[in-house]
């Protein structure tokens, strides 16, 4: 051991990073809807929405955001309609 690390520093801890984790995250207290922030002078615009389905989707820049901001809906989920068109 070079260094004078005591062992197993890092070692362990390595392949559980690299693993994907099987389990889903549940994140309270954050409301659906949709952000934008970023729309004054010298500012690059950015925006977050987040579906009431969990579907989280992050634009930067003004095209993005435009795009971003059109498709978004709050009131409904696209994705939950996609998903049961798919399996009809």
């Amino acid at each position: 051991m070079a260094g004078g690390e005591p062992k197993g520093v890092g070692r362990k801890a390595v392949p559980v990073a690299v693993l994907p984790d099987p389990h889903t995250v549940t994140v309270t207290g954050i409301r659906p809807g949709l952000m934008v922030r970023g729309l004054g002078r010298n500012q690059i615009p950015a925006a977050d929405w987040l579906c009431a389905c969990g579907h989280h989707e992050r634009a930067r820049g003004r095209d993005r955001v435009t795009d971003l901001t059109t498709r978004a809906r709050v009131d409904h989920c696209p994705h939950t309609e996609q998903h049961r068109r798919n399996a009809a």
